[in-house]
C-alpha cells in the first residue's frame, strides 16, 4: 500500500509538471477564413497576453498583409524573431461549433500546421457555442494544446467578449505555471 501511494504521487507530480509551460513570449498566429477575424483575434490575444506580462507579437506585425504564413519559417525571419526575443508560437483556430471537443492528438510540427488552411470563422450563424484550439510551439515542435469552449454566443462580438472573459480563467493559468 505504501508503494502504491508513492507511485501515485510520482505520477501525479510528473503530470502536474508537464502541464506548466512557463509561457513568457509568443508570436500569435491565427487561422481563420476571414482576414478581419484573423486580425481581431491576433489583437485580442496579444492584449490578453500582455496583461499577464507575457511578451506578445501578432503575426500581422511580422508579415505583410496577405503574405503566406509559411514565410514565417524562413531563416531570416526566424533570426529576426529570435533577436526580438520570440521563440514560442501560439496558434489559434476554431476546433468546431456546438459540441464538446477534445484537443487534437495530432502532433503536427509548426511547418505542417502552417500549411493547413482553415474554413472556419470566429462565429457561424445559428451556432450557440464555439470551441477554440490553442497550440503552442517551441523549436517547431508542439509543446502544449488546449481547447476552450465559449458558450451562449449570438454574434462575432459576443464570441470575442466570452473569449476575453474565459481565457484568463481556464487557459492562461496553465500557460504561466
Amino acid at each position: 500500500m505504501k508503494y502504491l501511494f508513492f507511485i501515485s504521487l510520482a505520477i501525479l507530480s510528473n503530470v502536474g509538471y508537464a502541464q506548466g509551460i512557463k509561457l513568457n513570449n509568443a508570436l500569435v498566429i491565427t487561422q481563420f477564413d476571414k482576414e478581419e477575424d484573423r486580425y481581431a483575434m491576433q489583437a485580442l490575444m496579444t492584449d490578453i497576453l500582455k496583461g499577464y506580462q507575457i511578451k506578445a507579437l501578432p503575426l500581422m506585425n511580422v508579415l505583410k498583409q496577405g503574405e503566406d504564413p509559411q514565410h514565417l519559417l524562413n531563416d531570416s525571419i526566424q533570426q529576426i524573431l529570435l533577436q526580438k526575443g520570440f521563440d514560442t508560437y501560439l496558434v489559434v483556430n476554431v476546433r468546431g461549433y456546438d459540441r464538446n471537443f477534445k484537443a487534437s492528438e495530432d502532433t503536427q510540427t509548426l511547418a505542417e500546421l502552417l500549411e493547413t488552411t482553415s474554413i472556419y470563422q470566429i462565429y457561424r450563424e445559428e451556432a450557440t457555442s464555439v470551441s477554440f484550439e490553442f497550440s503552442i510551439y517551441r523549436g517547431g515542435q508542439l509543446i502544449s494544446r488546449q481547447v476552450l469552449r465559449c458558450g451562449n454566443v449570438s454574434d462575432r462580438d459576443s464570441v470575442l467578449k466570452r473569449l476575453r472573459k474565459r481565457l484568463p480563467k481556464k487557459v492562461i493559468p496553465v500557460w504561466i505555471s
